[in-house]
């Protein structure tokens, strides 16, 4: 049994490659917390999350203060465990963001551990159940954007073999999002997918109107149409709503998942497995979708998602939104429009740790060891 030894904390802040942009907000920075692990043998295991912003600090104090003092000389093999127990620990202060985010970091840093020690990636450690998975991009899909960049992004995605691309909507009026669309289908024809993304910005009876509106163009889904708590309003939606409604990615616990799927309120499930609090809860979700017969295509996170939509048999798209390419050393494998699972043992993600040495911001780095050293 090896035991927790050590825990060092560090944190980056990464500037968007492009202006990202929606219906309610600006992408203006990724703030992104680490976790690193040594257990007693020596191994080690490394996790993250992010930010789009705010709340990086907040994370960092969590841990600091709370979470990472409860895991020293814990079975690190113990994850479900170690999960619940910092659950408990903080149940004042979940459901929320600031928690889950704090959660997935040590978490993923304990699977990263784990399969590590295994000598196997996690995607075959967490189900093994594809080794590829397709791509959509959203890179090129931002609110601001021209409907002629739209256009382009969407057929220069295609040609690399992607299966489709989203577009953010929410445009004062419904025509000029029905326009972007209308656009885009003209010029990419019936077979690639269109998938919208409304980032909560419309009323129960807006989204009925536009997403009726939006009828003829066949799109793949409508994603965060409402506030993520209205889960009624989605049931209303979801049933009047003849294109597939998305939810998942501003949900924060496996029993917000479940309401929705019980009561009808999507049809598709975008689990984030930062934003759920770590590979535990994600993978939860993830099986329950498949009982309920709903494809899981996770948010964000390109480059840990790839390893678990592969882990799971209704793991449908990987999102490509590339963000960590000045902290790796490597980049995700694409072939074909196709998304490859990582072969190296852990998360498979090649972290830079110079650069990472080099970026971290200096408060926030900490290092905690099992014997109070």
């Amino acid at each position: 049994m090896a035991r927790i030894e050590s825990v060092r904390l560090q944190m980056c802040d990464l500037v968007p490659k492009v202006k990202r942009t929606d219906a309610i907000q600006s992408f203006v920075s990724q703030e992104t917390p680490f976790v690193t692990i040594t257990d007693s043998d020596g191994a080690t295991g490394m996790g993250y999350s992010y930010t789009i912003g705010t709340g990086g600090s907040s994370v960092m104090r969590l841990l600091a203060d709370h979470l990472v003092p409860a895991i020293l000389g814990e079975d690190a093999d113990r994850i479900e465990a170690i999960w619940h127990k910092l659950e408990f620990l903080t149940h004042a202060t979940t459901i929320g963001a600031i928690t889950a985010l704090a959660l997935a970091a040590i978490d993923t840093a304990l699977w990263d551990l784990k399969a590590r020690k295994l000598g196997l990636p996690l995607w075959k450690l967490a189900g093994g159940a594809k080794d590829r998975c397709p791509l959509y991009t959203t890179e090129g899909g931002w609110l601001h954007l021209p409907k002629e960049a739209l256009v382009e992004d969407a057929l220069a995605a295609r040609e690399r073999g992607f299966s489709g691309s989203k577009v953010k909507i929410g445009k004062p009026s419904g025509a000029e999002d029905h326009d972007r669309l209308s656009a885009m289908r003209l010029a990419l024809g019936s077979s690639y997918e269109i998938m919208t993304d409304c980032n909560q910005g419309f009323t129960v009876g807006e989204a009925i109107r536009r997403a009726e509106r939006l009828r003829e163009l066949d799109l793949g889904w409508i994603e965060e149409p409402l506030p993520a708590d209205d889960i009624d309003g989605h049931v209303r939606l979801n049933t009047m709503s003849p294109t597939p409604i998305a939810v998942g990615e501003s949900l924060y616990s496996i029993r917000h998942f479940r309401e929705y799927m019980q009561k009808g309120a999507c049809s598709i499930v975008q689990v984030d497995a930062a934003r759920i609090g770590g590979i535990t809860p994600w993978l939860k979700v993830a099986h329950a979708a498949e009982a309920f017969d709903m494809p899981v295509c996770p948010h964000f996170l390109m480059e840990l998602h790839v390893s678990l939509a592969c882990a799971v048999p209704n793991g449908r798209y990987v999102e490509y939104i590339p963000q960590l390419d000045e902290l790796t050393a490597s980049r995700m494998e694409i072939r074909d429009g196709m998304a490859l699972a990582p072969q190296s043992p852990g998360l498979g993600i090649d972290w830079d740790h110079d650069a990472i040495r080099a970026r971290a911001i200096a408060e926030f780095n900490r290092e905690f060891f099992k014997t109070g050293r």
